[in-house]
């Protein structure tokens, strides 16, 4: 029996492949769960078989039986411990269902896994789909054939676009900065920029 400040939930349980010979006991096994910390099972079904991502607990297919409930919201955490000790389930994620009626989730069914069979190159955002972004790719200069406009030929003096021939201007050598304390002409120190915190 539902209470006032109980909430609905979705529960997805995920059972290893030997469950899948005995469903009902699956089922039976994810309500009792569900019914040991005060929840009230409004639908429990078998969802679909399928092969797992990755491997758990050495099992590489299993079985998801989803259900609806009410429950307290304490509840939630109590069902993960228990399917976290528990030998049979594997899994459970379990999610808000409050935007659900009844009707909606008895018409719950697992969709169609869409496997796409395209090689690399062809999928996008791969590192090699460089379309017409030049060699480089991005805003990192296009292509290196067009660099003439980007302002000289990155090496030695810098210095732009000048007449063929034309040398840069030499300089006359700095002088070497006086280090404080060497010198007898010391500069005063600047005053401080007042903060405009003060």
């Amino acid at each position: 029996m539902a209470k006032a400040n109980d909430k609905q939930y979705e529960a997805m349980f995920l059972f290893g492949a030997a469950a899948a010979s005995d469903a009902e006991k699956a089922i039976q096994t994810a309500r009792g769960i569900i019914e040991r910390h005060n929840g009230a099972v409004l639908v429990a079904k078998r969802w679909d078989e399928r092969k797992l991502a990755y491997e758990i607990r050495g099992q590489k297919r299993g079985l998801y039986v989803i259900t609806y409930f009410t429950a307290p919201g304490d509840a939630v955490s109590a069902i993960e411990r228990d399917v976290n000790l528990s030998e049979d389930v594997l899994r459970v994620m379990v999610t808000d269902a409050a935007h659900l009626n009844k009707d909606e989730m008895e018409k719950v069914e697992p969709q169609p896994i869409i496997k796409e069979e395209r090689p690399s190159w062809e999928r996008g955002g791969d590192r090699f789909d460089r379309g017409d972004r030049g060699d480089r790719g991005g805003d990192r200069g296009g292509d290196r054939r067009d660099r003439d406009d980007r302002g000289g030929d990155r090496g030695g003096d810098r210095g732009g676009d000048r007449p063929e021939g034309e040398r840069p201007a030499i300089r006359a050598p700095r002088a070497p900065r006086a280090v404080a304390g060497n010198t007898g002409d010391e500069k005063p120190a600047a005053e401080p920029i007042p903060s405009s915190r003060e």
